[in-house]
């Protein structure tokens, strides 16, 4: 195993990406405060350091100048995330600010499930499952424009840069166009609910990064594992359902929610330089369009 970086005082490089307004919050929310990580995804213009102060380990989270997670992570924190803080299973807020762009939250030890042998493991999706399930069961709201709205976002999307060839492009397209307005509940849900934004630690999971968190569908948090994990082992979907207790996904909005994660993720990734995640993209785009029955 190889050694641990040395904690690095607050001011020194690690610090290099974030504002000069975000560097004097910090100073004046935790004066002293010493940097112990860089744990940033460096895809993104999202800052992420662990660091120290007054004996304790926070994460601070930096949003770029285009940043738009900050701001969602804030609201997740305060409005979502009661049912897990409760119980632990989830970073606390600890200071926020949304015109910054910048959060602190507690501290949570753990490793990523996806980087972990329980990311094999059924009885890691059953206790994910268990989790959704808290997320999903707080009070929603009817929406009649959620569908509009959403196909104008893949739309948008479509139009961006991006691989995805033109007569694909073209099906995607007409498929979006005969959607049909109908209402829809929605309810908090995480937006990338998959093993790398769970920790496991003393064989208990927990949630982290909730940049993506929204109103919507709860089957949309069922997307990235079903491209994923459950696509290849039937045995982790039977579990995760297991923990949940039912399977939401109607299948006419669970058809359009594929969609439109398929021609989110393969367009995101192109832009960021993520060749994997946009390799599972146009799998995904693939694997919809021979399953168009539904409109």
């Amino acid at each position: 195993m190889s050694p641990e970086p040395e904690p690095t005082a607050g001011h020194a490089v690690d610090l290099a990406a974030l504002s000069s307004e975000q560097r004097d919050l910090l100073d004046a929310w935790m004066p002293g405060y010493v940097v112990e990580h860089d744990l940033s995804w460096g895809l993104i213009e999202t800052t992420v350091l662990q660091v120290r102060h007054g004996g304790d380990r926070f994460v601070v989270k930096a949003g770029g100048p285009t940043d738009r997670h900050i701001k969602r992570e804030l609201r997740a924190h305060r409005e979502f995330l009661g049912p897990w803080t409760a119980i632990g299973r989830a970073p606390r807020l600890v200071h926020g600010d949304a015109d910054a762009k910048l959060v602190v939250t507690g501290y949570l030890p753990g490793r990523l499930v996806e980087n972990d042998p329980t990311r094999l493991d059924p009885d890691t999706y059953r206790k994910a499952g268990e989790l959704l399930r808290l997320l999903h069961a707080q009070p929603g709201v009817i929406d009649d424009a959620y569908h509009p709205r959403e196909a104008t976002a893949s739309l948008a999307w479509l139009d961006r840069p991006n691989r995805i060839d033109p007569p694909t492009k073209e099906r995607l397209r007409a498929e979006i166009a005969s959607w049909t307005s109908d209402p829809v509940l929605l309810v908090p849900t995480h937006g990338d609910w998959q093993p790398r934004n769970w920790l496991i630690h003393d064989d208990e999971v927990f949630i982290i990064d909730f940049g993506r968190a929204d109103l919507r569908p709860a089957m949309t948090d069922f997307s990235r594992m079903a491209a994923k994990g459950f696509a290849h082992d039937k045995r982790l979907e039977s579990a995760f359902l297991d923990g949940y207790g039912s399977d939401p996904r109607e299948p006419v909005t669970w058809h359009r929610t594929r969609v439109r994660e398929a021609i989110g993720t393969a367009a995101w990734a192109y832009g960021v330089g993520d060749e994997d995640f946009e390799a599972l993209g146009h799998r995904m785009i693939a694997d919809v369009l021979a399953t168009s029955d539904y409109s």
